[in-house]
């Protein structure tokens, strides 16, 4: 059945893609025990071709649109756009994928990142999307907030030092400065769960194929950021000492597939470095592996906040550099077997 499309089963509803709700596991554990026997769907531990589907950051925190860092795009609606069509591709290559790898943004409060870490001269934290340069940690406009200190095991100097030095390295980067998100993906709320119709269908891929998923948790040290869940944005201390080091499992994992297909929120963020990343290890173990990896473009949005923010263009570079580094970009409702290079 490999690379042969399925339909899609009669108990996805499109409509609900943007809204929360529970996943009838009994219920669709039995109709996809059916729908393998109905469709000669085979166990994945028997693929000759394995084939990886790395789902980056598919959460109600960046896909619902009420939630906190709901990934509109442009059109206001590209979250929930995209995971419609995500969805209907895993339904109708179920067959295919070998193994699901949904990555978890996992934060709380007290991280780097959030309001609550830092502090003016008159106790006030900073709003979301401010963004903290070098200039104000080193003129005192931005301080750790002395509150933490017990809480983070660091005296409130060592906490100065360290921002200052987070920040530098974010600016030696090249990449951006820090950027204060508003609270998301806090572990144990509701905005950490993956986006239910995702749930659902990843559910149902587990059961007809036999396959556990396996989850990536990233972003979880209060001291660092990880975008991309092969490797944080900063990784030692200002003493040298390791923060979070790279996902180097993860990335030898990846190289022993046949097939990586990416989708997820977001491609001007977490994707982009995710990817990004991916390039880098990949060129290094071995630069034919970019050929393996393929982007479903109309599978992911950029950070757009109207007015305020727009990445759309930093994107769409982006995925162009890494179509130019040998991987492909290519759309879900196009037939696997008609993107470039896939292998017979």
């Amino acid at each position: 059945m490999a690379g042969k499309e399925l339909p899609i089963p009669p108990f996805f509803a499109p409509d609900r893609v943007g809204s929360v709700w529970r996943v009838a596991y009994e219920q669709r554990a039995a109709e996809a025990a059916q729908w393998a026997k109905e469709h000669g769907i085979r166990p994945a531990a028997e693929d000759r071709r394995k084939v990886c589907l790395l789902l980056i950051d598919v959460q109600n925190t960046f896909c619902i649109p009420e939630f906190e860092l709901y990934v509109g795009g442009r059109s206001g609606t590209g979250a929930v756009d995209d995971n419609r069509r995500l969805c209907e591709f895993m339904y109708r290559n179920l067959a295919s994928i070998t193994e699901i790898c949904p990555t978890m943004d996992t934060h709380q409060a007290m991280q780097i990142f959030h309001a609550i870490f830092f502090v003016d001269e008159n106790g006030r934290h900073p709003q979301p999307y401010t963004l903290i340069s070098v200039e104000d940690i080193e003129s005192g406009r931005w301080r750790f907030n002395p509150a933490l200190t017990s809480r983070l095991g660091m005296s409130e100097d060592e906490a100065n030092r360290y921002v200052l030095h987070y920040v530098r390295q974010l600016q030696q980067s090249g990449k951006y400065q820090l950027t204060i998100w508003p609270y998301h993906a806090m572990l144990g709320g509701i905005g950490h769960a993956l986006v239910s119709a995702v749930e659902e269908a990843m559910f149902f891929h587990t059961i007809a194929r036999q396959s556990q998923p396996d989850i990536q948790i990233k972003g979880n040290h209060p001291l660092t950021e990880n975008y991309s869940v092969l490797r944080p944005e900063v990784m030692q201390d200002d003493r040298g000492r390791t923060l979070v080091g790279k996902n180097e499992a993860l990335i030898r994992k990846l190289a022993q597939f046949d097939t990586i297909i990416v989708a997820g929120q977001a491609k001007s963020h977490c994707v982009a470095w995710t990817v990004e990343d991916l390039l880098r290890e990949f060129q290094a173990i071995e630069p034919k592996l970019l050929n393996r990896v393929y982007l479903l473009e109309d599978c992911t949005s950029p950070v757009v906040v109207p007015g305020v923010i727009d990445y759309t263009d930093q994107a769409d570079e982006a995925f162009r550099r890494f179509a130019e580094a040998g991987m492909h970009v290519v759309q879900s409702t196009q037939p696997v077997t008609e993107w470039p290079d896939w292998p017979e």
